[in-house]
């Protein structure tokens, strides 16, 4: 997450673009995209040194590795395409942003296992110090708790949805900064909160804070998407040159918030079920066997004691 967001990368310096400007609106900020570079190039460097030493598969799964790439992706199109500078213009793109942000880049990035492909790809040393540290940090520990992940997470994004707060992050470079931070790293822990536990473990608690986190995100969304009037002052004089009115922009920017957002905790909750299923169906056995197995305790039965 620190990787991630540095000072100048994250914010909107200049004037809003217009139409005319996307063109050369990609790889706009250099401190972005070394740093995405960077998380990448880690993250494959510590597989390729845990498969060398351990084997394919141990550790970090091929799926794993697919979806560490997707998050990356999105990552990536979150913060070094022209969506980052159009944000700048359109309420909408900038919701769109942070969406890719909370709702897509984080929970593939935690399904990617990446603290696992991370901490091999420092050097061994490091790798030790680090992992006696995580575990002896103990209050970091109840941070990924489900409710008070949810909690954290929830307060980030009505907190920096405040239209007093939102214009300040698009005025000032280190609010800017600060709360796509919020907003990526509260994520991060609410996903690993919510993905991180294996089968049935704490199962009803992970779907409901889930359900709850798609039911206020989608009130906020429905807050911004029928709203009498612009909310968020610095978007009234950009939105011109894109065909929208302010307040055609807020409404699209709430619709964003509240249909694809929700349909990313709904796909997450049926991942979860879909895996304990899987994990709770029978093995079948195959009827030739079957049989065989019923001949064989029919003999047996038959002998004498």
């Amino acid at each position: 997450m620190l990787l991630t967001a540095p000072r100048v990368a994250l914010a909107h310096p200049g004037r809003p673009p217009e139409p005319h400007d996307l063109a050369g609106a990609w790889l706009t900020e250099p401190g972005a995209v070394v740093a995405v570079l960077l998380l990448g190039l880690a993250y494959a460097w510590g597989v390729v040194r845990l498969r060398r030493r351990a084997g394919p598969d141990r550790g970090v799964t091929r799926g794993a590795v697919v979806a560490f790439a997707l998050g990356w992706l999105a990552l990536a199109g979150a913060l070094v395409s022209p969506l980052h500078p159009l944000g700048a213009a359109l309420f909408s793109a900038h919701m769109a942003q942070h969406e890719l942000l909370m709702a897509v880049a984080a929970p593939l990035l935690v399904l990617g296992r990446p603290l696992v492909a991370l901490a091999w790809a420092l050097p061994r040393r490091t790798h030790r110090g680090a992992a006696r540290l995580a575990r002896t940090v103990r209050p970091l520990h109840a941070l990924a708790e489900p409710w008070t992940a949810t909690a954290i997470h929830g307060a980030a994004v009505w907190m920096w949805h405040a239209p007093a707060l939102y214009g300040l992050a698009l005025r000032s470079e280190a609010a800017h900064a600060l709360q796509h931070a919020s907003f990526l790293g509260t994520a991060l822990l609410f996903w690993w909160a919510v993905l991180g536990a294996r089968g049935r473990d704490r199962l009803a608690t992970r779907l409901l804070v889930l359900f709850l986190t798609a039911l206020h995100t989608g009130a906020l969304g429905a807050l911004l998407t029928f709203a009498d009037r612009p909310l968020i002052a610095a978007y009234l004089t950009t939105t011109a040159p894109w065909g929208f009115t302010p307040l055609e922009d807020q409404e699209l920017a709430g619709l964003i918030m509240w249909i694809p957002g929700g349909v990313a905790y709904l796909a997450a909750g049926l991942w979860i079920l879909s895996g304990v299923l899987r994990a709770d169906a029978p093995v079948a056995t195959p009827l030739g066997a079957q049989a065989s197995s019923s001949a064989r305790a029919a003999r047996a039965s038959a002998l004498p004691s």
